[in-house]
Order: C-alpha cells, then structure tokens, then sequence
C-alpha cells in the first residue's frame, strides 16, 4: 500500500495555496455547459451556476472545477471564444463570493489564460499539455498547479496500458519543465473513461498503485462514469455508490484529489478513510 503520509506538499496557486497530503481534497464538478453528460444545462446561467457553488462550498468542496466544454463522447466541439465566454464570467463571480480555489477544465491555452487572469488557480487539462502545445507556456507563465490527464483518440493499446500511460505522462511532463513549468506544480490524473473501455478502466484503477508510484499527485474522477454504469448497469444518476467505492479504493492507493458530483457523501467518505489512514480524527 502507497503511504499517504509520505507526500505533503504546499503549492502556490496564483496567491493561494494548494495543500497536499494533510487531508483529502474533494474537487467539485462545475459544468458550465448544455450538454455535459451527467448535468448538462444545469448551471450554464452565472445565478444558477453560483447557487450550486454555494452548495458545493458548504457541503466541503476544496476546490471547484469549471467547465465549458463537454468531454463525453459524441459532444459537440466549442470555440475558444465561447468556452471563454461560458467559463470566466462564472469564475469572476466564483472569485468574487468565496475565498477558494478554482481550476479551470480546459485544454485550450487562451481560456486557460483569461480563466488564471480573471480568478482561477489551478489548470485541468483533459490532454495533459498535448492537445494544444501552448498550454505548458500558460502554465509556466502563471507558475500554477497543473493536472495532466492522459487520455487518447482510441482505445488501442499496443503495449501494456500502465506503460503506455508512463510513456503519455512522460511527454506532456516534458513539455511542461522545457516550457519552465515547476515540476513541483505536476499533479497526474489517469484519465478514467477516456480513451480507455469500461475493462480497460477496471484494469487501470486495480493498478493506480504503480500511477501514483511515477511520483506525482494523483487526481482521481470517476464520478459516475460509464465504468461504474457497467459494473452496476445502473443510469447516470443512480451511480453514488459505485462512485463511492471506486475513490475509497483510490484513496488507499494514495489519490490526493477526487473529483466529484456528490460532494456532501464524498466528504464524509474521505473523511472516515483518511483518520484510517493518516490516524486522527478531525472533526
């Protein structure tokens, strides 16, 4: 078992700070967009949008990730300008209410940019740097917290899925550090149904051992993925519980963040996990 304890680290996030290791970090799913596959058109007005954050950061979101452009499969492409106007306006307000931090789910470098120029902190790229070679500047540029998640057109593998991984993850660290981006600033996410089948999946998270074993944080989003669907042959929104047991599974294996729907069950889930682990009780 990876020992949680050993990996404490304190990042600077555009004058914050992203603190690693002491706890668990619940990160809050913020789609800004029509046709998300779990919560699509549900928050894409800034008053809607700002109500479910103040449901998010009282339920014990640490961060809130948004996102103005769907990643599921068969969604519709949207230009930079859109996903700009969609994003910031929503951070700005975010900014504005609460004193929190706020990633932006993007691979584009320009909303990147206006989203770290106008409130947010950290950048959650869905193609780790590799989808538009810009991104590892922006990052740099702002010295911020990057997730790189690995991801592919396909699910074809021609070597083993963990080593494939390593060789996708080496590239898009690459392009950060020769860009200038701290290495300290790297935080990898397996990339749960993303160019992976729900088998391909299982087979990745029995071995996010060897994922967090590169030496970086881990982030870990499954929440009530197709993987999950499979396995309980249960629609989106009756997936909870599967998505509970896959980020205490995680957590054991040392995932540092989640990233989820249900907020108010995973912060009691990681909460019991974490005093089992790390020892104490916080109350």
């Amino acid at each position: 078992m990876v020992d949680n304890k050993a990996i404490r680290r304190r990042l600077k996030a555009m004058g914050k700070e992203l603190l690693l290791g002491d706890k668990t970090l619940i990160m809050g799913i913020l789609n800004v967009t029509p046709d998300s596959f779990s919560d699509g058109g549900r928050f894409n007005e800034v008053e809607k949008a700002l109500i479910h954050v103040n449901e998010m950061l009282s339920e014990g979101a640490d961060i809130v990730d948004v996102g103005g452009e769907s990643t599921r499969p068969g969604s519709v492409l949207v230009d930079t300008d859109e996903e700009i106007r969609r994003t910031v306006p929503i951070i700005k307000a975010i900014s504005n209410q609460w004193n929190t931090l706020i990633s932006i789910d993007s691979y584009k470098s320009k909303v990147a940019y206006e989203a770290l120029k106008n409130g947010a902190h950290i950048i959650n790229d869905v193609w780790g740097f590799q989808k538009d070679l810009d991104m590892a500047k922006v990052a740099a540029e702002f010295q911020v917290p990057s997730i790189l998640m690995h991801n592919q057109e396909t699910t074809d593998y021609n070597i083993d899925i963990i080593e494939s991984m390593k060789s996708f993850f080496d590239k898009s660290i690459e392009l950060g550090l020769k860009n200038g981006l701290d290495m300290d600033n790297i935080i990898l996410d397996p990339g749960i149904g993303f160019g992976k089948t729900p088998e391909q999946n299982i087979l990745v998270m029995s071995r996010l051992d060897e994922i967090k074993a590169f030496g970086f944080p881990v982030l870990l989003g499954t929440s009530r993925k197709s993987m999950i669907g499979k396995i309980l042959d249960l629609p989106v929104d009756e997936r909870l519980e599967g998505t509970l047991a896959t980020n205490a599974f995680g957590i054991v294996l040392g995932c540092e963040i989640i990233r989820v729907h249900d907020i108010k069950a995973h912060v009691r889930m990681a909460r019991v996990m974490d005093a089992m682990i790390r020892g104490g009780i916080n109350g």
